[in-house]
């Protein structure tokens, strides 16, 4: 009976032994799921980047590794995906640079207005020491980041003509959640109105809001040039994202896998960025077409007041990003 029992012993085991083995391996073939969340359209230069990337994850790593791309806030909105990120839910996103505040004060440094002349400068100052430094400046809260990828630079649009400052007193914007970006307005002596993306839309045309800021994609691909009689030509702001990763998920992959897809990464970062130029001055073209909204050129007299004006904020927020740093974005301007 004890050899009976224990041979019975045995034989669970074994079946038990099989059976993980058994498990690992279809764990081990089973291929690494990278969940790409974001809150634009597929048209726009983050949405051609997501798919991209999809793309050559596919041609280049197989079955090893499957991108799941989810446009739109089809998956999370731009209030829960950070939270997302760091819970494990997804693995990677491109969230506006105004979301890193908690995380890094110094990212306020792309919120601040007129800081930046083009995005040329804004290049040169993402490629210097000071600018990669601040895609690893998170690790310790579980974030890396991969890379800058460009939307374009911020036109302000509202329901009456803005040419100088004065012009937007009173009037409601919707904000990012960004203290930069509400001081911005406050110091215009406007209204700042956070409001997630997905509701800009409604909320200009119902008059909750009367105004934003976007890059001409932007503008176009979710219709807002259909609510808003004006577009000032301001450029007073980047609206760049940063590609971000869950830093335990990135650190766990096998090295071969890591060293690849950071390769189809810088090429993806590149083409976006060519993209985000070309695709920009079609919509801003598409814009004029549709005959919609009047389109208020800056000179460059009325752009020096309304950077005068707003540089009290660059001064507000000096402590909080670190004056070396705000010097060394504005050396980019004459850079080139």
């Amino acid at each position: 009976m004890f050899h009976t029992s224990l041979g019975r012993s045995l034989s669970l085991f074994g079946a038990a032994c099989m059976l993980a083995v058994g498990s690992h391996a279809m764990a081990a073939d089973a291929p690494i799921v990278i969940k790409f969340s974001h809150v634009v359209a597929d048209s726009t230069p983050k949405g051609q980047g997501a798919l991209m990337f999809q793309k050559l994850v596919k041609e280049r790593l197989g079955d090893r590794v499957k991108v799941e791309v989810y446009p739109n806030s089809s998956l999370y909105g731009d209030g829960k995906e950070m939270e997302a990120l760091l819970l494990g839910d997804v693995q990677m996103l491109a969230p506006s640079l105004a979301k890193f505040d908690k995380y890094n004060e110094a990212l306020q440094i792309f919120d601040l207005p007129f800081l930046f002349d083009d995005l040329a400068a804004v290049d040169r100052f993402q490629a210097s020491d000071e600018g990669k430094g601040l895609l690893t400046s998170m690790e310790d809260k579980g974030i890396i980041g991969l890379g800058y990828w460009h939307n374009g630079m911020k036109q302000l649009s509202a329901n009456k003509a803005l040419h100088e400052p004065k012009d937007a007193r009173g009037l409601k914007f919707r904000v990012q959640a960004s203290n930069v970006l509400e001081e911005q307005f406050k110091q215009l002596r406007a209204v700042p109105r956070k409001m997630s993306f997905a509701e800009v839309y409604q909320g200009l045309q119902t008059g909750v809001v009367n105004g934003a800021e976007n890059p001409w994609s932007n503008i176009y691909s979710q219709k807002f040039y259909e609510v808003q009689d004006y577009i000032t030509e301001s450029n007073h702001g980047v609206l760049d994202y940063m590609l971000i990763t869950n830093a335990k998920f990135w650190n766990g992959l096998p090295q071969d896998v890591r060293t690849e897809l950071t390769g189809i990464l810088e090429e993806v970062t590149t083409e976006v960025n060519d993209q985000a130029r070309a695709i920009n001055d079609r919509d801003r073209q598409a814009i004029i077409d549709a005959g919609t909204s009047e389109i208020i050129e800056l000179t460059p007299e009325q752009r020096d007041d309304w950077r005068e004006a707003l540089r009290p904020v660059w001064k507000k927020f000096e402590g909080q990003i670190g004056a070396d740093l705000i010097k060394a974005a504005e050396t980019a301007n004459s850079a080139g």
